[in-house]
This record gives structure tokens, C-alpha cells and sequence, in this order.
């Protein structure tokens, strides 16, 4: 009896001892679940009752530096099923692929899939929306969206950019400023039964969007559009490949235009123009866009050629190897290293000439003879110092650097090619800012897009620091002098302006493989010469007949300047024999007949060109009230 007894009381006492150790388990399990995981069950929970819609801020605007949207946002909306309040599924497709215009089977397999909730189509307008509401479908929610816009289209392109489908911007300013510019999304939160139903007459949670920040650009669009128009109608004259207007306050590194032929529309970005087609037959799509979509101002090197004579002389000038009046003599070439490099004149010579003279006719022996002074190494420290090796700093991305020699690689051969502009390559934008730099007092600049941001009503001013000295304000205001002969009686005379001091220089580069036939014409150029507000580059790839760059980009430059210098408030200064030339303000001719319009032109001394194919003036550029110089050209828009 005691042994039964006492074997009954280690059952008892072995059951006790497991309950206790379960509920002490129990009680450490639900203690650590509402202490480490509590957070995630509820979470889980949340996610399980409820439903969140996304809504899409506003995008900020893109403007130029007077207020113009250049990229802007309106309203839209966008089409999605949920599926467990779907009630027939084949019905929904059936209705939706009609009014969006979508394959049947493709929206069928959306609808049919068992999600929260899928995105049919995003970016219709009002109306479509209003369409699919009318039809009173269960499961089909229309919410509102944002749809990017481009005003001007292909207007900046491939400075702008553009945004995908997920509004995050893909290259350009776009992609450069997507943080400030997308906002923050909003959402709305519906409570749903177990089946994924709502559960009705509960209110919905809103989350408001916060609204993306409005970026303030330095560009024109009065200049850039300009630009544009220019340079196309030269490519297509001149039968090039492509061609570049760029166009800069040299003193700040604002960048008033930046204008690439051919481009695209930013409406439609995934359209390969007929011109990009027709030049990349055979090759990839994707491969294509990406040659669309590059900025040869930044994306691209080249050698440039005579325009980079500019740096030799002012890195000859600073240290002291040459004065404007040494002497110099040029018969047709020289030898370096044994091997004979030719003036651009060969077989004819210069003869004897002074330094500036030198600049003037753009003689290479003179450069070469300059370089040879500095010697390899000091030439080497001017092109670290002007940045040849080293990115501008431009707010856009995909910017290249300069290829250069390596200094030990550097012999008196590659000095004298390097004089003037061949033996290695930089970006247009690097001969931009570097040649504001030898003309703005001797510092370097950052070239910039950004020019304020604003927040509602609150506006904060980008900043860009110097990027240090390099010549000797004595040697910028030698430069300019010797630059502005240049245009007054040397290459660049077809760039001369009546009333305005202009300074520049040409280049005609060979493009690589040399003998390839193949030529790159440029002129970059500055006003006024005394105190330079604007700089300019003109460059044409490949132009067919003609290639020089004076003759080919120097009447470009000319009418590029003769345009934006009195836009930009510069006004002219006329000596006796140019009286005949003073600026005129430019009447109304929106509305009237073509003929009408260019026969009062005429009697301005203006040119009218025209861009399109109707009879009657619908905009114009310079605008009305603008000054206008006699004997420059005036765009008329027709419809």
C-alpha cells in the first residue's frame, strides 16, 4: 500500500513539475513575443487588415532662370484591380482593354491575379478615367497620378532629361536633381475583412504626398531655343553628322544654353528619330537610345584642335617664354624629333610675323615654338592647372574626363602636337571653361544648370566656388586683347559685329584616324571683349564641302551673337563707320502673312529665316520689343 502510495505521488508530483515547467514556457514565450517580435505580429496584423494605395507627389518644376517651366507635372490618374472584389473577371478585362487600349489576354492575366492589388495602366488622363468609373466595375479603383510634361520638347533634351515610368528622373537635370525635385508619396489606408474585401463604413486613412521642390535653372530658353534653331539649320545646310551650341557667363559659369543636333522629344523619349535611325541601322534599340540621349558637350572628347592655341598662348604669356611682340617665322612647317609637322598654310608660309600675328593667322609653327620654350613639363603643370585632367564639376552626370599623355610619356613631338590641339582629347565644356578662364581676370569657373530651389515659399540659392587662379589678371587682360584681333582682322573676321568687341578663336580638327577626310569646324568666342558677359562654342561634326572652322562655325557665331549679346542687355558702342549697323527694336509679326513679314525684315536689314511650312507668322524669335542688330537674322515660326 505505501509503495502504491508512493508511486502515485511521483506521478502527481511529475505532472505538477511539467505543468509548472509548460506555463513557465508559456509565459516566457508570450513574454518575448511581446517584447522582441510583439512589433512584427502586429505589423503582420496591420498588413493583413488593411490596404495601402500609393498617391504620387507632384514633381517639382524645372524652369529657366526667368520663371519658364521647362519640365512640368499635371494630373493624371491610374487603372487597378483588386482582385478578391472582383466579381467577373473576364467582364473587367473585356471593359478595360477597350477603353485603355490594351491587349485583352495581357489585362486578363493582371485581373487574375490573386494580389492585393495590380496596376493596369498609369498616366490616363481625365477623361479615359471617367470613362472607366461610368462602368461601375467592382475591384477597379481609380486613383489620381502625375504625368511629366516638356513643354518646348526636344527643346534642351539632353540637358533636361526625362523620367521613367516610376517618375524617377533617368538622365539629365532629372536624374542629377531627383531627390529634391520627386517629393515624398502619400498613400490610403482601407480596413478589409479576411477575404480581402473592405469592410464598409469605415473611413479611409489619408496620407498626403509632400510635393517635390521646384529647380531654378540658369538657362535661357529665349537663348536656347535660338541656339537650337541655329545649329540645326546649319547641320542640315552643311550635311554634318551633329553639332553643338554651347553658351556660358564666363565670369560665373552659368550656362545660358546648351544646344545638341539632333535630338529628341522628352514627350517621348523611346522613339528613335528618323536622323538616329537611319545613321545606326542594325544596331541594337537600347544601343541607339543611349547615342540619342548623349550630351556631346559633356558626354564626349575630342581634340580641339586650334581653339586650344588659346591655352599655349596664355601659359607662354604667364611665364614669361613669349611677348606679344617677338618675332617669329613660319616657312610652312616644322621638324621636330625628325619628323616634319606642316603649318595649316603648307606649302605657302606666313613669313616673319609677331606673336600676335601668330594668333591672328593661327600658325602652328608658332605655337610649336612657344610649347618647345615652356618644355614638357611646365606644359604638362598648365594642363593639371586649367583641369584638362579632371572633371568640370557640371551639375549633370555621365561626364567624361580629358585623355591625356602621361607626364613621363611626354617628348618634344607630343609638346609640339599638343600646341595646337592635337595628341589628346577633352569635352567641349572643358574648352569652355577653360577658355573663361584665360579671359574672366585668370580664374577657373564651375560650370552650372542649378540655379536656386524652391520649397513653397521658401528659396535657397545654390553655390560654387572658385576653382582657384591660373594666370595673372595682366595675362587674361593680354589675351583678351590679342583674342579680340583674332575676330577684328584674323581667322574669326566672319564673326565681326558692328558695335560690339568681340574676342575668339577657330579650329578645324582632324578627326582621328588622320586622313580619314573627316573634320570637326569650331569657333569658340566671348563679348565684350573689354569685359566678357558671354561666351559662346560653336562646333560642327563633320560638315561636307567646306570644313574650315572660320568659314563653317565663324557666320554661326556671328549670328549667335548678333542675337543673344543685345537679349543680354550689352549694348553697342559704334564707331563712324558703322552707323548704319545700330540695333532696331523688333516690331509684332505674330499673325501677320509671311511675305508681309519678311518684307518689313528687309527694310531693317534683317533676315528672316523661316521654320515651317505655313503661310502665316504664329511666334518669333527674338521676341517683339527685343533689340535686334541690323544685318543679324530673326526666326519666324510659322503655321
Amino acid at each position: 500500500m505505501s509503495k502504491l502510495y508512493a508511486r502515485s505521488k511521483r506521478r502527481v508530483l511529475f505532472i505538477n513539475l511539467c505543468m509548472v515547467l509548460g506555463c513557465t514556457f508559456m509565459l516566457v514565450r508570450v513574454g518575448w513575443l511581446m517584447s522582441s517580435a510583439g512589433g512584427d505580429y502586429v505589423k503582420m496584423a496591420h498588413d493583413q487588415q488593411t490596404r495601402d494605395r500609393l498617391i504620387s507627389p507632384r514633381r517639382g518644376n524645372i524652369t529657366d532662370r526667368n520663371g519658364t517651366i521647362i519640365a512640368g507635372t499635371e494630373t493624371a490618374y491610374a487603372v487597378s484591380v483588386i482582385h478578391a472584389q472582383t466579381k467577373d473577371e473576364e467582364k473587367t478585362a473585356k471593359a478595360l482593354s477597350e477603353v485603355l487600349s490594351l491587349d485583352y489576354n495581357e489585362v486578363l492575366e493582371k485581373v487574375k491575379k490573386r494580389v492585393a492589388l495590380v496596376r493596369i495602366k498609369d498616366k490616363i488622363d481625365a477623361e479615359t478615367a471617367d470613362k472607366i468609373r461610368d462602368l461601375g466595375l467592382d475591384g477597379v479603383m481609380i486613383d489620381e497620378d502625375i504625368k511629366r510634361i516638356y513643354p518646348f520638347k526636344e527643346t534642351a533634351a539632353q540637358v533636361i532629361g526625362f523620367v521613367g515610368k516610376d517618375n524617377q528622373g533617368i538622365i539629365g537635370l532629372e536624374a542629377k536633381y531627383d531627390s529634391i525635385l520627386k517629393g515624398k508619396k502619400g498613400r490610403i489606408l482601407t480596413y478589409t475583412k479576411a477575404n480581402g474585401t473592405e469592410i464598409p463604413n469605415l473611413p479611409q486613412q489619408r496620407e498626403a504626398p509632400v510635393d517635390g521642390g521646384d529647380l531654378v535653372t540658369t538657362i535661357d530658353i529665349n537663348i536656347q531655343r535660338f541656339a537650337e534653331q541655329l545649329i540645326k539649320n546649319t547641320v542640315e545646310v552643311k550635311q554634318a553628322k551633329s553639332g553643338l551650341i554651347l553658351v556660358m557667363d564666363p565670369q560665373n559659369g552659368e550656362i545660358f544654353a546648351m544646344a545638341n543636333y539632333p535630338s529628341f522629344d522628352l514627350n517621348s523619349p523611346y522613339e528613335i528619330t528618323e536622323k538616329f535611325a537611319a545613321e545606326n541601322a542594325g544596331k541594337e534599340k537600347n544601343d541607339i537610345l543611349n547615342r540619342m540621349w548623349r550630351n556631346f558637350a559633356i558626354n564626349d572628347t575630342y581634340e580641339p584642335g586650334s581653339t586650344f592655341k588659346v591655352v599655349t598662348s596664355a601659359a607662354g604669356l604667364e611665364e614669361g617664354v613669349v611677348k606679344p611682340t617677338d618675332t617669329f617665322s613660319c616657312n610652312a612647317g616644322r621638324t621636330v624629333a625628325d619628323r616634319l609637322i606642316k603649318c595649316w598654310r603648307a606649302p605657302r608660309s606666313h613669313g616673319t610675323e609677331t606673336f600676335v600675328q601668330g594668333v591672328q593667322n593661327s600658325c602652328n609653327p608658332v605655337f610649336m615654338d612657344v610649347a618647345a620654350r615652356l618644355g614638357g613639363d611646365r606644359f604638362y603643370d598648365y594642363m593639371i592647372k586649367y583641369g584638362f585632367d579632371k572633371k568640370t564639376g557640371v551639375d549633370l552626370p555621365g561626364e567624361a574626363v580629358g585623355i591625356m599623355h602621361k607626364r613621363e610619356n611626354i617628348g618634344p613631338l607630343e609638346v609640339a602636337v599638343m600646341s595646337f590641339g592635337q595628341g589628346f582629347q577633352i569635352t567641349p565644356l572643358q574648352l569652355v571653361s577653360a577658355i573663361s578662364a584665360t579671359v574672366n581676370g585668370g580664374v577657373r569657373i564651375t560650370p552650372h544648370f542649378a540655379k536656386s530651389l524652391k520649397n513653397g515659399d521658401k528659396t535657397s540659392d545654390f553655390t560654387y566656388g572658385s576653382g582657384g587662379r591660373i594666370i595673372s589678371e595682366e595675362t587674361s587682360d593680354t589675351m583678351r586683347q590679342i583674342l579680340e584681333s583674332v575676330v577684328a582682322v584674323g581667322t574669326g573676321n566672319k564673326t565681326y559685329i558692328p558695335g560690339y568687341r568681340i574676342g575668339g578663336k577657330t579650329a578645324t580638327s582632324q578627326k582621328l584616324p588622320r586622313g580619314s577626310g573627316k573634320y570637326i569646324a569650331s569657333f569658340c568666342a566671348f563679348a565684350p571683349a573689354e569685359d566678357p558677359r558671354a561666351i559662346a562654342l560653336v562646333l560642327i561634326n563633320e560638315p561636307q564641302g567646306v570644313y574650315y572652322g572660320g568659314q563653317v562655325a565663324g557666320p554661326v557665331m556671328q549670328q549667335l551673337m548678333g542675337n543673344i549679346l543685345p537679349y543680354l542687355g550689352i549694348k553697342a558702342q559704334y564707331n563712324e563707320t558703322e552707323e548704319d549697323f545700330k540695333p532696331v527694336i523688333a516690331e509684332n509679326y505674330v499673325g501677320m502673312k509671311v511675305s508681309e513679314a519678311k518684307q518689313k525684315l528687309e527694310k531693317l536689314k534683317i533676315t528672316a529665316e523661316i521654320s515651317g511650312d505655313g503661310d502665316t507668322v504664329a511666334d518669333q524669335l527674338p521676341a517683339a520689343g527685343e533689340m535686334i542688330n541690323a544685318g543679324s537674322k530673326m526666326i519666324l515660326y510659322t503655321r
